[in-house]
């Protein structure tokens, strides 16, 4: 089992390759091998920068950063060679290589530091906007990990592209771990859960609203459609506001995000969606909550109306949509994202319930909005009010 260790660490230093996927399932020892490849580099390259990224510090500090700190700890000879910074979550070569344990809150943020190196630790934690900017001022290497528990943007926009490399591991592999610990994890019992964390094989989040869907380049030429609208979700500090372009054609929907984006004010607003080409000639149907927001993009010469009101617009709005084909163009990244995680609730027992979870929805509201007022007739029984 050691040479099973030994070629994780090979296969994870191929000269052949710029990015290294790994995906594997629990304990397979993939982010302690890929931090003994960091050190590898920055003890081999004076001056050297890597970073680490994670969702969120917190996440780093009881995981990559303590992998780390044992690591080193385990050897007299890293112990003289390494300085820990606890405060800025910083390791210092005394051959002057840094490697760096950060998180970001957005793209903006994303794109300040270069460095030479690059590990994405648990990346289906992390969305694909921050991922881009990090790896376009990454010189020379990439690694990335996850417990495939469900597709997303690794699947689509990076494994089988040119440089990249696929690495997937399992617990077998690992022969640091308990026969205890191996046996508690080939004997999961939910299948599902099994093919994931026992094998490292991509699963599927059960109970997902949106499952008739697919990724296209762009949406179908302007001639082809029926209906064409925006649907506007407001969002600030934590929650980004979401801009999304309905078009109906072929009898599908296809969408195309123009604004994914938190810290926006109405004005800024009202700028990203004219400069994503939205004018005065375009329907905007926005969250019917914000009146004060509605009222100041229309000041900015947006032509914004209020969503519909009604107690089951939620599940109103989502069983009209769930009628329909989904395209959903590449560049969208949030309502991927969305539609990626975007699950049922569950009762007590663990049961679905028919009613959505009121997270991982922002993209999802935004094309509810012009569900509801574009795609159906509302019966007046389920509580919706129309306005034209």
């Amino acid at each position: 089992m050691f040479k099973a260790i030994a070629e994780l660490f090979m296969a994870n230093t191929d000269e052949g390759y710029r990015t290294f996927v790994n995906q594997g399932g629990t304990s397979s020892a993939k982010t302690y091998t890929v931090l003994q490849v960091l050190l590898y580099h920055a003890i081999k390259e004076k001056g050297s920068v890597c970073t680490v990224v994670g969702q969120d510090l917190p996440n780093l500090k009881v995981g990559a950063l303590r992998d780390m700190k044992t690591i080193t700890g385990g050897s007299e000879w890293m112990q003289r060679f390494v300085k820990f910074n606890d405060s800025t979550s910083t390791m210092t070569m005394i051959n002057g290589s840094i490697i760096e344990f950060k998180s970001y809150a957005n793209a903006q943020d994303a794109k300040s530091g270069k460095r030479d190196y690059l590990f994405v630790n648990e990346a289906n934690g992390i969305t694909y906007d921050i991922y881009w900017q990090l790896a376009i001022r990454t010189r020379k290497r990439i690694w990335i990990d996850y417990n495939p528990s469900a597709r997303f943007w690794v699947h689509d926009e990076i494994i089988g592209r040119e440089g990249v490399k696929l690495i997937i591991s399992d617990h077998r592999g690992n022969c640091f771990l308990t026969e205890e610990e191996h046996d508690r994890i080939e004997n999961i019992s939910d299948k599902e859960l099994w093919k994931v964390y026992a094998r490292g094989y991509t699963g599927m989040v059960q109970g997902l609203v949106f499952t008739n869907w697919d990724i296209v380049d762009e949406l179908p030429p302007m001639e082809e459609w029926k209906m064409s609208c925006r649907g506007l979700d407001f969002g600030f500090s934590q929650d980004p506001s979401a801009l999304e372009h309905v078009v109906l054609a072929h009898g599908e929907l296809w969408i195309d995000e123009e604004v994914y984006s938190t810290g926006l004010t109405n004005p800024l607003l009202a700028k990203k969606a004219k400069d994503a080409g939205v004018t005065g000639e375009h329907e905007i149907i926005a969250d019917c909550a914000e009146p004060k927001s509605i009222a100041e993009l229309r000041g900015e010469g947006l032509w914004v109306t209020p969503s519909a009101k009604g107690k089951d617009s939620i599940v109103v709005g989502l069983d009209i949509l769930r009628r329909y084909k989904i395209h959903i163009t590449r560049r969208s990244l949030g309502i991927l994202d969305n539609f990626r995680r975007y699950s049922w609730s569950k009762d007590r027992e663990g049961n679905m319930t028919n009613k959505p979870e009121d997270r991982n929805n922002h993209g999802v509201d935004a094309i509810r909005y012009v569900a509801l007022r574009k795609l159906n007739i509302m019966p007046k029984a389920r509580g919706i009010t129309r306005r034209n």
